[in-house]
């Protein structure tokens, strides 16, 4: 269980600021300071800079806030296992990306799940930015991302590997021969929304060549895989997306993927889980056997 100085700690760092601190933990904000102190003399370094925009984290209270958020997560966990060891029963809770969740994913944790009898499953679907809050916070216990992260704060495995692709309907009609990048530029986007994987990857591959999102001329915004898709299928933009999530379009011949001399993207799917959990080994065996399709 976390010292109550430590709460005090976390609260602080949630807000970066003494007095919004204290009215949160209903304590004066010399009390709040108090516990501050005491943890600075405890781990023997400066956890706070005072600067003028307010606090910051000193290298040591970004050390300091890691732990402590893993701390805290896994004994929210514990609690969450006694309790369904009352009932004899076994929970999981983990999320995934549209892409991941509804494409990449469902053989191998249909397996999973039938291996596990005795667990009910919690399942949240989420865009990459959601479930990484939603991990540093302790409501899931693992995620399986795709996108751009700092990988610092996590333990990471590489899930498997897609192709990114740009694609469009079969019957799509484009107003000028289209051999790279840049020529797609005139044509309607089909783009998910801030915060998705998907997004970020084609963001950074734009501006790894000097483009931007706003190059293109028209976009829609959608934060729901199946609606690009079908949005796709009756020719109203192009998109870039993984290969995986439009692989029977691909197939049954309604959509194509444009080829372009100057754009071939693999990206990972990873799965993660909070850095230094007392879980890890775990985590890391159901990796595993989602990764075989069955159990481990």
């Amino acid at each position: 269980m976390l010292d109550f100085r430590m709460k005090t700690f976390l609260t602080v760092c949630e807000s970066m600021n003494f007095t919004h601190a204290a009215e949160s933990l209903h304590l004066t904000q010399p009390a709040v300071s108090q516990h501050i102190k005491y943890l600075e003399e405890i781990y023997g370094a400066p956890l706070f800079l005072r600067e003028k925009r307010g606090l910051k984290l000193t290298p040591a209270g970004e050390i300091l806030r890691q732990a402590l958020e893993t701390m805290r997560n896994d004994e929210e966990h514990i609690k969450k296992r006694i309790k369904s060891s009352l009932v004899n029963q076994k929970s999981l809770t983990f999320g995934v990306t549209m892409t991941i969740g509804e494409y990449a994913v469902i053989p191998a944790l249909a397996e999973f799940i039938k291996s596990h009898p005795e667990t009910n499953f919690h399942i949240r679907y989420g865009n990459t930015q959601t479930l990484l809050s939603e991990l540093r916070e302790g409501i899931i216990d693992f995620a399986i991302v795709e996108g751009y992260f700092t990988s610092e704060h996590y333990e990471t495995r590489n899930y498997q590997t897609e192709e990114y692709i740009a694609v469009c309907a079969a019957r799509h009609q484009f107003q000028k021969p289209i051999r790279m990048l840049k020529d797609l530029t005139g044509e309607r986007l089909l783009i998910r929304e801030q915060g998705s994987g998907t997004r970020a990857i084609l963001t950074k591959t734009l501006a790894l060549k000097n483009m931007s999102i706003h190059d293109f001329q028209r976009i829609v915004e959608l934060e729901n895989i199946h609606a690009i898709v079908s949005l796709l299928c009756r020719d109203c933009g192009i998109s870039f997306l993984y290969k995986a999530a439009v692989t029977e379009e691909l197939k049954s011949g309604r959509l194509v993927q444009i080829p372009l001399v100057d754009f071939m993207v693999m990206h990972d799917f990873t799965f993660l889980w909070n850095k230094g959990s007392l879980f890890s080994d775990e985590y890391e065996h159901i990796f595993q056997e989602l990764q075989k399709g069955g159990p481990f």
